[in-house]
């Protein structure tokens, strides 16, 4: 690939109005909503009756479990629950036990800074989020400076783990109701970032950041369907089907249908059946299964009569639903390649902790220092302006100033919602717990419009869990609060600029030959008349995953600052080359016709392709 002119990476200008752009709402905000409320009422409202609020902070910390995983599939978010209530375990053990051996602030601040690194780049690594990291360290640096004794740790230890088994069963709950709603939710979302890229393909834009987008819909799709190793459902092989048919769409989005791909969404979020995706000429023409040389059983002959042939589930079988040199195939066939990367170990976690070396370091450093510094101002409560560090630090330098922006503004806008909720409060413990669960549901309900939105209510929420043991002073907080968020905030963005991500060159050149040579790879395969169908459905996924991570990566890379400059045009070029590659395995396979051929069949979306 011939050179490209890099584009100056050294000036950002940082946004501030943008920062607090309100943006749609989660398509599920409610289910953190209520299942946090639902996860810490229990709890709460016990230890109120027993007359021991007081314990309340470890089960809440256990509680606030149920906010993780809503976007994985019930299989897999029981074994994510839980290891985010260990992590949480852990981490509140480490506290609990360096409070119940010194007072001395110093050190249980550099322990705070150090648990936090930890918890941002395993939560990274791993995925894990929203929240990701900023609860585990809200947790574990509040009880960093709450007195403790060594007697007393494992019984609340034993309170949080209690109430984590509960936010487990609140996180499971949906599954006997809806067992493939998150997988439902996911391929919808590919479905409709499908049809945006095919209608700005036929606005006659050139789409790129609407392809990439539904690349990385479809990719997320992909991940949510495969992350279930077992043997896969009949529900979740029509979903992958649909996932299969929005790759379709990427190939060729001129060709598409909208609309069509806009109803399929709709009616896959529903809990209705899954929509068929067969022809719908033959569909309108109300040919029967019979007819279509299927027994009701699902086997029978194609029409062509080139073999017996099977669907899965008994699903129907259109004959124009695959195509490959002129003969037609099974729509099972479409799923051999998704069967052989389900079986793919995943990378193990050491390896994927390398590249965040650079998060964790500023991570510890502005923690740390933000913690020194409140310290320095006579802060009653330095973890504060830890947690508000821990909070800032994303992808780039420009995300974690914006960051920063939302943090400050909303936990100001906090401050003085604490101050009129206050007074409520204090009118009893009945009082208190409501108004926290009030304060839980706000700040899961707003969060996803803008991050700034949800802190109105986390700061509030943050400064009544302080008066669980005992009501204070409200003005003594609110004072506290402003200047520890100040702190945090300015501190924490001097760390992030001063630890730059000198690696963000390196990981683009790295990602850039990765998408080279998975190009490559699908080239040779498509290429090769003998190469089976699970042979290029890997590699057509291996290079769709390939674009996904160069994008993502670019876009980390562009937003940090004092680097060398980057090969933007070179990223340009290379996902234009991979989406050509994608279109033509796509075609290999059968599922678009070849372009200039003189078949009558045109691909249109809502035809099986």
């Amino acid at each position: 690939m011939s050179s490209a002119t890099p584009t100056s990476a050294r000036v950002r200008r940082l946004p501030v109005v943008g920062a607090l752009r309100l943006g749609r709402p989660s398509d599920v905000w409610f289910k953190p909503a209520l299942s946090v409320v639902a996860a810490v009422a229990p709890p709460s409202l016990l230890l109120m009756t027993l007359g021991r609020l007081d314990l309340a902070p470890y089960t809440m910390a256990g509680s606030l479990c149920a906010l993780y995983a809503h976007n994985r599939p019930y299989a897999a978010r029981a074994k994510v629950l839980a290891w985010v209530i260990l992590g949480m375990l852990g981490g509140l053990a480490v506290a609990l036990v360096s409070a119940s051996l010194t007072r001395n602030a110093v050190v249980l601040v550099t322990v705070g800074a150090l648990l936090a690194a930890v918890q941002k780049a395993v939560c990274d690594a791993t995925r894990v989020g929203p929240p990701a990291h900023v609860i585990l360290t809200f947790v574990s640096s509040a009880a960093l400076f709450v007195p403790q004794t060594l007697g007393q740790v494992p019984g609340h230890l034993a309170l949080a783990a209690a109430a984590g088994a509960w936010a487990w069963l609140v996180g499971m709950a949906p599954a006997p109701l809806r067992p493939h709603g998150p997988e439902r939710r996911a391929t919808a979302q590919a479905l409709h970032a499908a049809a945006a890229c095919a209608e700005t393909a036929r606005g006659g834009e050139e789409g790129t950041g609407a392809r990439s987008a539904a690349y990385a819909a479809v990719h997320a799709a992909w991940q949510t369907l495969l992350v279930v190793r077992n043997r896969p459902s009949t529900t979740r092989r029509a979903l992958e089907r649909l996932v299969i048919r929005a790759e379709v769409v990427l190939a060729a989005p001129a060709d598409a249908d909208p609309a069509r791909l806009r109803s399929w969404a709709r009616a896959v979020r529903g809990t209705g059946r899954i929509p068929r995706t067969g022809d719908p000429r033959r569909e309108e023409d109300g040919l029967s299964r019979e007819e279509d040389g299927l027994r009701p059983d699902g086997t029978g002959s194609r029409p062509d009569g080139a073999g017996p042939c099977r669907t899965d589930g008994g699903a129907r079988l259109d004959d124009d639903s695959l195509r490959r040199d002129g003969d037609l195939l099974c729509e099972r066939d479409e799923l051999v390649g998704v069967a052989a990367e389900r079986a793919v170990t995943p990378r193990p976690l050491w390896s994927r902790l390398g590249p965040l070396t650079p998060v964790a370091v500023r991570s510890a450093l502005g923690c740390v220092l933000a913690g020194y510094v409140s310290l320095a101002l006579g802060a009653e409560r330095p973890y504060w302006a830890l947690v508000t560090a821990a909070s800032l630090y994303q992808a780039n330098i420009t995300l974690t100033w914006s960051r920063a922006v939302q943090r400050v503004v909303g936990n100001l806008v906090g401050v003085l919602l604490f101050a009129a909720v206050a007074p409520v409060a204090q009118l009893g413990p009945l009082a208190l717990v409501l108004c926290i669960l009030a304060c839980n549901f706000g700040a899961e309900a707003l969060i996803g419009r803008n991050y700034w939105l949800g802190s109105v209510c986390v700061t509030p929420l943050a400064l009544l869990v302080t008066e669980l043991p005992g009501f204070q002073p409200t003005g003594e907080l609110v004072t506290g609060r402003v200047v520890d968020t100040l702190v945090g905030a300015l501190v924490g963005f001097l760390a992030a600029v001063a630890v730059t991500n000198r690696r963000a060159g390196r990981h683009v050149e790295r990602a850039l030959t990765t998408v080279d040579r998975a190009g490559e790879h699908a080239a040779r395969v498509a290429a090769d008349p003998s190469s089976t169908p699970a042979a290029l459905e890997a590699a057509r996924r291996g290079l769709a995953a390939a674009v996904v991570d160069l994008r993502a990566t670019a876009d980390a890379a562009a937003g940090e600052w004092w680097q060398r400059a980057l090969p933007q045009e070179r990223v340009v070029l290379a996902e234009q080359a991979a989406h050509r590659t994608l279109a033509a395995t796509v075609r290999r396979r059968g599922l678009l016709p070849d372009p200039g051929t003189t078949s009558t069949y045109t691909y249109t979306e809502g035809a099986s392709p």
